[in-house]
């Protein structure tokens, strides 16, 4: 039996309890329903809409789709599906427009006859928009009439409105406008938006849609006849690939689609991408996990009954057959599993085994009927497995050299006192004059140096045997203490938050890179978890007498110096760290009452994974390409 600590109710009475309407309750918490409110939540907004026209596609009811972005930051998205149904529903004395735009669970998409598949099964998509937006307009073309309605804050504007005649024409608009009342900042992202658009084009091979931004005039226009294969074919354009075309497998098993495009290339990075109801399932799931145990078992199966693998040598492992692959995974089912409305994880138990099904059988069958491609393909799985075992010697004699199995830090670590990893804070420092600074003028309670020599490893085009001799990169992963790769463990962690500090300047852009090529391949779960940060130095100390300003912008520059016009200006440019005394890289850089730290996030996957390859693989013509088109910027930035 429990027993009460206090005899009285603390005033806690049934008038605490308060009983929202659903409309006041998304606006409460947007973050329950959206993610946040910030940049990604608002395109979140946007791709809701999207989602619906998407779903009419799926159903084979729709080809075009437009979106546009006004100058108002407001945005359209037509469709020429069937429209949402505008008559009245029985019983509840409102129309079927109303209630999909101010009911959180109204729609057609949970009976299963209206549609068979959908990525908005949580019925919450458009009336969360509707909600967090300052007003919405829908204009519905169905059964020869053009119906309106207006909303502000989701609150109809009174009733369904009849406002024409129509021939041989359906579809639905919707235009909102996102509430500032909600987000900081409603402007959107044209590029970010192109490359969602984009995807949403490859994964339904037929569907045109194009997007247009108002406020710069810009438009793009997406249609892929190939799907999914030409997905994979454009993530593989700046890669060396081992055999010519993506492999295609398609097939339906008990009312779910299962699409997989797949093609290798020469490098030693794993790109698999995986989507349900054509959303970007980011944290993988059942269909992931299937396509995984699959190709594993397919291969082994393949290089056995081939010889390509003796008797006495031991099978390939998952890691060994993703190396250098590129993949693309779609399903289409009726009744998916989600975690949350974001929808970052498919949950479907059945989907595994119809997924492991569907691709061992199409697989199996395209190495029989493509034996060239099929020994390229296993020669390149047995070279991963050798360097396989070569790191795990290499990582072997490193344990054995300098003691690692006995969770020492490296030597030039200046650790913190702090034992807590929520409260404690990693600083990896350029040079070691920078790391000195760093070490005088920090925080020794809660932060740890660690100063790094020299430029380190580029890993995009680096074996892990290679990886693990590398003296800088074993520093940091020892010092983090959470290993990496598929050994990595978040638990383990020993600092929540990394910061790379290095100097404003090209060799210090550099290396950040490397750095930031190194945790995105190698630790992406930091990045996941919101741990990897970089630190912003000042790039001018402007003094007018006995007054200094620390500057971070060129911008800036130009603002405090027409400020200070008529002054006498002392204006030093820092280029590096060490010139720095310590108060003063602990005033600008480390003091977290007055430091500026940007968050390294992953928006888009396949965007950063094509961005890093680009900037850090063999292929010259793309990355001179990038540099070109972004030359100014750099300019701009005066490194």
């Amino acid at each position: 039996m429990l027993r009460s600590a206090r005899n009285d109710s603390n005033g806690y009475t049934a008038e605490d309890i308060q009983i929202l309407d659903e409309i006041k309750a998304v606006r409460l918490r947007p973050g329950m329903y959206i993610g946040d409110t910030g940049r990604q939540g608002l395109h979140q907004l946007l791709y809701e809409v999207v989602y619906n026209s998407i779903d009419e596609a799926m159903a084979g009811f729709c080809d075009q789709i437009e979106v546009t972005i006004h100058n108002d930051n407001s945005v359209t998205v037509v469709d020429n599906g069937r429209g949402i149904p505008t008559d009245t529903i029985p019983g509840l004395g409102i129309t079927a427009l109303e209630a999909v735009m101010t009911h959180l669970h109204a729609g057609a998409k949970f009976g299963g006859s209206s549609y068979t598949v959908s990525s908005g099964l949580h019925g919450v998509g458009v009336s969360a928009v509707n909600a967090l937006s300052s007003w919405l307009k829908a204009e519905i073309k169905r059964q020869g009439k053009i119906y309106r309605q207006e909303y502000q804050q989701g609150i109809p504007q009174g009733n369904m409105e009849t406002t024409g005649d129509v021939q041989n024409n359906t579809g639905t608009s919707i235009t909102f406008l996102a509430d500032k009342e909600i987000f900081p900042d409603i402007i959107y992202d044209f590029d970010a938006t192109s490359l969602r658009v984009k995807e949403l084009a490859y994964l339904n091979k037929g569907v045109e849609i194009a997007l247009k931004d108002e406020r710069n005039s810009r438009e793009k226009t997406f249609y892929f006849e190939g799907g999914i294969a030409s997905f994979v074919r454009r993530l593989n354009r700046n890669r060396a690939v081992i055999h010519p075309d993506p492999i295609y497998l398609s097939s339906m098993i008990n009312s779910t689609i299962i699409e997989v495009a797949l093609q290798y290339n020469d490098s030693f990075t794993e790109s698999t991408f995986a989507f349900a109801n054509c959303v970007n399932t980011r944290d993988g799931g059942s269909h992931l996990t299937g396509f995984r145990s699959a190709l594993t078992r397919v291969l082994n199966d393949y290089a056995r009954n081939n010889k390509l693998i003796k008797d006495t040598e031991p099978n390939l492992t998952g890691d060994d057959v993703r190396e250098g692959s590129v993949a693309v995974i779609s399903v289409k089912l009726p009744q998916p599993q989600f975690e949350g409305q974001t929808k970052a994880k498919l949950g479907n138990p059945e989907v595994k085994n119809q997924v492991e099904s569907a691709v061992a059988n199409g697989l199996s069958l395209y190495l029989e009927q493509h034996p060239d491609a099929a020994k390229s393909i296993i020669e390149k799985c047995l070279i991963a497995a050798k360097a396989r075992e070569a790191a795990r010697k290499a990582r072997d004699l490193v344990f054995k050299k300098t003691g690692f199995e006995t969770s020492l830090l490296p030597g030039k670590l200046a650790d913190c006192s702090e034992r807590d990893p929520a409260l404690c804070e990693l600083y990896l420092v350029e040079g070691d004059s920078a790391g000195g600074s760093a070490k005088q003028g920090r925080d020794r309670r809660f932060q740890a140096i660690l100063p790094l020599r020299g430029k380190i490893l580029n890993v995009e085009k680096a074996t892990k045997d290679k990886i693990i001799e590398h003296e800088e990169l074993r520093a940091i992963v020892t010092a983090l203490k959470a290993n990496a790769d598929e050994q990595f463990d978040l638990s383990k962690l020993r600092y929540y938050k990394i910061i790379i500090m290095t100097d404003a300047d090209v060799d210090g852009s550099h290396i950040r890179t490397l750095l930031l090529t190194f945790f995105y391949r190698h630790m992406v779960e930091l990045i996941n978890q919101g741990c990897l940060f970089i630190a912003q130095p000042p790039l001018y100390r402007i003094k007018s007498g006995k007054q200094q300003f620390w500057i971070y912008s060129e911008q800036e520059k130009e603002e405090k110096t027409k400020e200070l016009e008529g002054n006498k200006l002392e204006i030093q440019r820092y280029k590096g760290l060490g010139e720095m005394s310590p108060e003063q890289l602990w005033g600008t850089t480390m003091n977290p009452a007055s430091r500026t730290l940007l968050k390294v996030e992953v928006e888009d996957a396949i965007a950063a994974d094509q961005t890093f390859h680009m900037l850090m693989g063999d292929e010259v013509l793309p990355r001179k390409r990038f540099i070109q088109a972004h030359a100014q910027a750099v300019r701009n930035l005066d490194i």
